[in-house]
């Protein structure tokens, strides 16, 4: 999930809308040797006779505010009527950044920023030329307010409707004038969302409410062992269920189509099959941790090297060691996978609520062999991603079960398949050691990771399975990381925050253990650490200033702290919490937030809450586990979530910046709260907690 680099090339078009109007539209060149990560995209205004101006969407909306905010940004260079300014999703095209159009890596905000706010500035300038030719007067003797362009010194004005078609037929401008913070009216102001109605009344249309002429409901039993495969297969009983439409056999399974989703889970139950479970049939956690273990025993590709660590370590006057280990997580969202697929002569169509609906129209293709200008993909509204949903099985499973069926299908997930068939993040094991001076402050830091990768190797290097560890902000003089690749094909994806997501637990709790050792308050040794990353140093004073990190708390109750920066932010976290009869209770949690140049408060501030509670349930409940090569959990119940009873109060500081340009918040609240919990738990009992989840590894006599 790395951020998005745009170079300085940017093509703009207008042209005229049948009908009259206007649609201005750019696009981002991507210079040749930039990442594959890298993507353009075309979002498109449209503005329309009667004043309605339209926004094409090349962003998904997770749940995180991409509509509001995408918005805020064209509306303030536009100076649009904002009560006439909607938007609708853009198909996936290439015009709009696909294969890689969508939102990852926290970085919807900071890619849009500048070609946004640009797009609106040079339509603005066009409808203003548009006007000032017809009053025969300079551009500069007119101004725009509230989608009206006006005449300095009279009562002359006209709307953005009347001055579309003229508009369009001028050049668009090659450069723009921004406006500068002090101009700003939208962004950085509390903003209600613009899909709230839509969805507190029903009309929002995600994935699992699509519905198409002659569609069956469809569900897939997969190999309950990854990489199995169906041997044979008796669907006589599922073939007699009331409801049940069809059986077929497709490259993961056997798929139910029914009438309605309950005959089809019904029917999926009747199935006989018989399984090639393949190599990992035997597969375990334990065994997994002893491959780890194996690993951390060699030397693995070396990921960051800074000083002489074995001088150091052989002149330290206290050493300091621990193995800190993360199980494999499922992503959960609230919204089940789900997709809907059509294909027939005409091509292939599917509709998804996806975070990257560029990578579902490529697994439909490769699916079905056709051409990308005939597969079409809707986009939809997403009912939680989390890293989820950036392609995924279900997409190209739906192709298939549809092309096999010859029907429309909609297939979904139970919550059952959705937590035993995940693309899971990767359990990791890591082993850290520091060396300390004579007076307790760490001179040394090594520190070696075993656990899948991510993505591709660089040079026997992920960066992801490192990130928040090996590029961290201390500024300890010696430092040596290495990374070894659990080679296994358990099928690992993104999840929120990615490798900091576990790395930063790694880090933020050994560096209270350095701590410990050396004497030092875990806030008096990360201020001295921090002095080269003077906007985290700020953060952290700001989040223990607020918390009352050095005044008396209630009786039975401790604090700890951690803090990151990733994604183009800067947070810190201050966690509240009691240990009472082996039971973690997290009372407060005061984060701050350096994040930039903010578009919206108040989706910044609901994008913290949202992945504290995410990274809080994860820390505390969450655990997948293997035996036998399958998965032992299956739904809420024994792979838990943050209940209501047990939500923290949480206090959210967004922090002024100097920066003008937004950091991401998608995810940057979740790495951080690991650490601070268990930070607090060990002030609480005395003891460290070095394997996650809390709940199953607190010491029993807590």
């Amino acid at each position: 999930m790395n951020d998005l680099t745009l170079n300085r090339r940017t093509f703009l078009a207008a042209s005229a809308l049948a009908g009259g109007g206007f649609a201005l539209g750019y696009r981002v060149a991507l210079a040749a040797e930039e990442s594959a990560s890298s993507l353009e995209f075309n979002p498109f205004i449209r503005i329309a006779p009667n004043d309605t101006i339209t926004l094409i969407l090349h962003k998904p909306e997770n749940g995180q505010g991409a509509v509001t905010s995408l918005c805020m940004l064209l509306a303030e260079e536009l100076e649009c009527d904002w009560e006439r300014l909607t938007w609708e999703f853009a198909p996936v095209a290439r015009v709009y950044g696909a294969p890689m159009q969508g939102t990852f890596g926290s970085s919807g905000i900071r890619s849009s920023w500048k070609p946004l706010r640009e797009a609106g500035a040079k339509a603005r300038l066009m409808l203003q030329s548009a006007a000032a030719e017809r009053w025969n007067v300079d551009v500069a003797q007119t101004r725009t307010q509230n989608g009206r362009v006006l005449r300095n010194g009279s009562n002359d004005s006209f709307s953005y409707g009347e001055l579309a078609t003229a508009a369009a037929q001028l050049p668009v401008p090659e450069t723009v004038t921004l406006k500068t913070p002090q101009q700003y009216r939208l962004i950085g102001k509390t903003t209600p969302r613009r899909d709230t109605l839509a969805k507190l009344t029903g009309q929002a249309r995600y994935g699992i409410d699509m519905r198409v002429p002659d569609m069956a409901f469809a569900v897939l039993e997969r190999c309950p062992v990854f990489g199995g495969t169906v041997q044979s297969f008796d669907a006589a009983r599922t073939r007699a269920f009331p409801g049940v439409l069809d059986v077929v056999q497709v490259s993961r399974g056997v798929a139910v189509l029914a009438s309605n989703t309950w005959a089809a889970l019904e029917g999926r139950k009747l199935l006989d099959i018989t399984w090639d479970f393949g190599p990992l049939a035997t597969l375990s956690s334990a065994r997994i941790r002893e491959m780890q273990q194996a690993l951390l025993k060699t030397p693995g590709a070396v990921a960051r090297s800074d000083g002489d660590v074995d001088a150091a370590f052989a002149q330290a006057a206290k050493r300091v060691s621990a193995t800190y280990e993360v199980p494999y997580l499922a992503h959960t969202t609230l919204e089940p996978p789900n997709a809907t697929a059509r294909i027939d002569a005409s091509g292939a169509e599917l509709w998804s609520g996806s975070q990257i609906p560029g990578l579902c129209q490529q697994g439909a293709m490769q699916v079905t062999g056709l051409p990308e200008e005939r597969v079409k993909v809707h986009t939809l509204f997403i009912g939680g991603g989390f890293g989820s949903r950036g392609g995924g099985n279900v997409y190209s499973e739906a192709a298939e079960i549809a092309q096999v069926a010859g029907r429309a299908v909609n297939l979904l997930y139970s919550r059952e398949d959705d937590v035993q068939q995940d693309r899971y993040r990767p359990c990791s094991l890591v082993q850290l050691d520091a060396a300390l001076d004579a007076q307790g402050w760490p001179v040394a830091l090594r520190g070696h990771v075993s656990c899948q990768h991510f993505q591709p190797l660089r040079n026997g290097i992920d960066r992801e399975a490192v990130a928040g560890l090996a590029d961290n902000d201390y500024a300890i003089a010696a430092q040596h990381f290495e990374y070894s690749p659990l080679e296994l094909e358990v099928p690992t994806n993104f999840w929120r925050s990615v490798g900091a997501s576990q790395n930063v637990y790694f880090m933020e709790a050994f560096l209270d253990e350095i701590a410990a050792a050396g004497n030092k308050d875990p806030l008096e040794l990360r201020l001295r650490l921090l002095e080269r990353a003077p906007r985290l140093r700020h953060a952290l004073q700001v989040a223990a200033e607020r918390a009352g990190w050095n005044t008396p708390l209630a009786p039975g109750r401790q604090r700890g702290l951690a803090c990151v920066s990733c994604f183009g932010s800067h947070n810190a976290q201050v966690v509240e919490l009691s240990v009472e009869n082996g039971r973690v209770r997290v009372h407060k949690v005061t984060c701050a937030i350096d994040c930039g140049q903010v578009v919206n408060p108040h989706t910044v501030t609901q994008q913290m809450q949202g992945g504290i509670v995410y990274g809080l349930s994860a820390a505390l409940y969450s655990e997948i586990t293997l035996e036998n090569g399958r998965v032992q959990q299956s739904n809420f119940h024994d792979y838990d979530a943050l209940r209501m009873d047990a939500m923290p109060e949480i206090d959210v500081i967004i922090i002024p910046s100097d920066d003008p340009t937004p950091g991401g918040v998608g995810e940057t609240a979740t790495p951080a709260i690991a650490p601070a919990v268990v930070n607090a738990v060990a002030a609480a009992i005395g003891q460290r907690v070095r394997r996650l989840p809390v709940a199953k590894n607190l010491p029993a006599q807590a």
